[in-house]
């Protein structure tokens, strides 16, 4: 594949063509003067001196290639790491435009571009190499940029570059001139299809296929492909995370419920995958049949949104299998009671005990009543924490209190009791 440089590569392979190309058909000696071969802006090629017999080329667009721009697997998994390196497929449409200092110049220098590029519909990868990396006597006669030029690894992109004459109407032409502010000179158009660009970043590479299914010990022939005809896949799937008390977030040490199917068997733990702290920690299942396992949430793990999958061996397999991935919201948990807290005037310092512990970078507050309370900062995790109270309510003040840590809340309201009521914790102020 190529890389960033395949673009200017491509300018500069197209310059080397119809500069070699004119020299070839001796454009010299039919117009008894010199032509160069530029690619520059229009509004930046001279009009009148000795350089004003050229043909001038420039990139005015760019745009995605249809046929490859979806052809590539995602680069990323759902964790988020790569897995390959798509391809950026482009199309590249330029502007021939051809200037001369007298009358029919032009028009000869027309005419000798569009057979060149004619005859040229497939530029070789021979033709690329030549282009970008010439045999000069001395190669520091060379531009810069043309050199480095020559890591473009153009000619060793899998597709061949394509020339292919493209039709712009007259109104099109002219909002284009018009937007160039350059003076109008013969012009065609055209497209070279398709540059592709690469990444060089490494990538997963999964490991081959040994066997399709189990391997018969007396035939040694593979299973195969087991087909099914029920609308349920025979995997083991989860369908739902469900915390205890039916509250939407899970709290430590408490109970969660997963519900799918197929998911008996031997040796069955359920991993939590934290991004956010790189944690990854298996925990064995409690109780569960077919089409719900329980586990108890460990008192150690941070606050976050977690990655649920249950791994399984079933009698019929000879592995273990994963299941699907599932969120699972983990929330503190305010130890209520005990609890301390001091007056000073309007300022209450509350210090109390939670679960988990608070690691360095997370965002902590209490939530008395209505009223938000920023925690003091902690340099190490920590189970307690303290927060101190500006404008406090009167002493005797009964509030509700709730934890919110990165954005997850304690829960606070019963959703077993008919009606639903909150739960009993209240902070009375001193």
């Amino acid at each position: 594949m190529s890389n960033a440089l395949a673009i200017a590569g491509v300018t500069a392979v197209l310059k080397d063509l119809l500069d070699s190309g004119l020299i070839d058909q001796a454009v010299t000696d039919t117009l008894g003067a010199g032509v160069i071969v530029t690619a520059l802006a229009p509004d930046a090629v001279p009009l009148e001196g000795k350089d004003a017999t050229q043909i001038n080329l420039f990139l005015h667009q760019v745009t995605p290639n249809a046929a490859w721009r979806n052809s590539a697997l995602p680069s990323r998994d759902t964790a988020g790491n790569r897995i390959s390196n798509p391809p950026l497929a482009l199309d590249l449409h330029y502007l021939l435009t051809v200037y001369g200092r007298a009358e029919l110049e032009a028009e000869v220098l027309l005419g000798y571009a569009l057979q060149l590029l004619h005859e040229t519909p497939v530029l070789s990868r021979e033709a690329i190499r030549r282009a970008l990396n010439p045999t000069v006597v001395n190669g520091a006669i060379l531009p810069t940029i043309y050199k480095g030029l020559r890591g473009a690894d153009l000619a060793e992109q899998v597709e061949l570059l394509r020339i292919t004459p493209a039709a712009l109407s007259t109104e099109e032409m002219s909002r284009l001139w018009s937007a160039l502010q350059a003076h109008y000179r013969p012009t065609i158009a055209f497209q070279v299809s398709v540059v592709l660009i690469e990444s060089r970043k490494t990538a997963r590479s999964p490991l081959p296929v040994l066997s399709r299914g189990e391997t018969d010990p007396v035939s040694k022939r593979e299973r195969g492909v087991l087909a099914f005809s029920g609308l349920t896949p025979p995997l083991p799937t989860l369908e739902a995370v469900i915390p205890a008390g039916r509250q939407p977030v899970a709290v430590p040490g408490g109970l969660v419920t997963l519900e799918g199917h197929h998911l008996d068997g031997v040796d069955r733990h359920v991993t939590l995958n934290l991004a956010a702290f790189q944690i990854s920690r298996s925990v064995p299942v409690t109780q569960g049949g077919p089409n719900e396992v329980t586990f108890t949430v460990p008192n150690d793990l941070p606050v976050g949104l977690y990655r649920v999958e249950l791994s399984v061996q079933r009698l019929d397999d000879s592995h273990a299998r994963s299941t699907n991935q599932l969120p699972l919201a983990l929330a503190p948990q305010p130890v209520l009671p005990p609890f301390s807290a001091s007056r000073n005037g309007n300022v209450v310092t509350l210090v109390l005990d939670m679960a988990p512990p608070v690691r360095p970078g997370q965002t902590v507050s209490l939530i008395l009543g209505e009223q938000e309370i920023a925690a003091e900062p902690v340099s190490v995790a920590s189970t307690r924490l303290t927060f101190k109270i500006t404008a406090a309510p009167a002493a005797g003040s009964s509030l509700l209190a709730r934890l919110r840590v990165d954005g997850f809340e304690s829960p606070i309201i019963d959703r077993t009791a008919t009606p639903v009521a909150y739960l009993d914790r209240r902070i009375t102020l001193p």
